[in-house]
């Protein structure tokens, strides 16, 4: 079976799944919004530790009114941009088009649910350092490899699909319960978006640091606590898989993760999906997350101080 893609933000995560799917032979459209121009004239370039390609001709378009209904819709954005989903989602859906969140955080595939009731919803969890460097450059530094699970999907054949396009592309992929698989990223979101902003330093310099270290494992157990009270009876996740980020963070290349960037930029950051949701499913069944909550307030602080006061 040959499925057709679209990806909406063809950024760091989108130009680079979509981008490894286009290279290997698959269909895929793009939306683009601020260099759809120069990518529509000159390709789309991926700088990749797993070896770089360049895609001389895009399907690419600055709206999805004008792309084609397709199998399955990659959505790549920050998930500060959630609420234009309602209007860009539509003109891409067939009855049988599976929705997969490549997003950080929890709760976002409920919410997308509310707005459209009968379709069927994945979630994409990307282990991947990466970062737009240019008009059409993605740069891809370390890892890569993508989890994805069902939320609602009513035919898991074409999650199978999807999983062996992408390993057919380069992309180390594999198929996870969902719930337990959003809360194993958040070990790693949570600690290392929140902490290189409010340090305002990358991951290679909060892991140069042994109080930092320390710190960090802390704030990783408080997930694994609370991901475990939450999942009590229907998954578990062991406190030694917080020593092992800790070992896999340690090996990676210097990097500054997505909130980091959006901070750097002045940019909303994604405080909701990635820290609140999670800190109100805890103490939804009696799981206090004090040093996440703490976390949060510096980071709802730090935002405020430039999109705000700045002004």
């Amino acid at each position: 079976m040959s499925l057709k893609y679209a990806v909406i933000g063809t950024g760091a995560i989108g130009g680079y799944y979509g981008g490894r799917l286009a290279n290997s032979g698959q269909e895929v459209h793009f939306l683009l919004h601020s260099d759809y121009e120069y990518v529509k004239r000159n390709g789309l370039k991926v700088d990749s530790v797993h070896g770089d390609f360049y895609l001389k001709s895009v399907h690419a378009y600055s709206s999805t009114s004008d792309m084609p209904k397709c199998d399955v819709v990659l959505v790549a954005l920050k998930t500060t941009n959630n609420k234009l989903l309602k209007e860009l989602l539509p003109p891409l859906l067939h009855k049988d088009t599976v929705v997969i969140l490549i997003q950080n955080g929890l709760g976002l595939e409920a919410d997308l649910q509310k707005d459209f009731p009968g379709l069927s919803i994945a979630g994409g969890l990307a282990f991947i350092c990466s970062s737009k460097i240019g008009e059409g450059h993605i740069g891809h530094f370390d890892e890569g490899h993508l989890n994805i699970g069902s939320y609602s999907c009513t035919n898991p054949e074409i999650l199978e699909q999807v999983c062996n396009d992408l390993i057919q592309s380069g992309v180390r992929t594999q198929v996870l319960e969902l719930e337990k698989a959003r809360w194993m990223k958040l070990i790693w979101n949570i600690p290392y978006n929140g902490m290189t902003v409010v340090m305002n330093c990358t991951t290679a310099n909060l892991m140069s640091d042994p109080v930092m270290v320390d710190l960090l494992y802390s704030i990783m157990l408080e997930v694994v606590h609370g991901a475990n009270s939450v999942g009590r009876g229907r998954f578990s996740i062991p406190e030694s898989y917080a020593r092992d980020i800790l070992e896999m963070t340690r090996h990676m290349t210097p990097y500054s993760p997505s909130m980091k960037l959006d901070f750097d930029n002045r940019r909303p950051m994604e405080i909701e999906y990635i820290y609140s949701r999670p800190i109100s499913e805890a103490q939804s069944v009696g799981y206090k997350m004090t040093r996440i909550t703490m976390l949060r307030s510096q980071l709802q602080f730090v935002e405020a101080q430039y999109l705000f006061c700045d002004k």
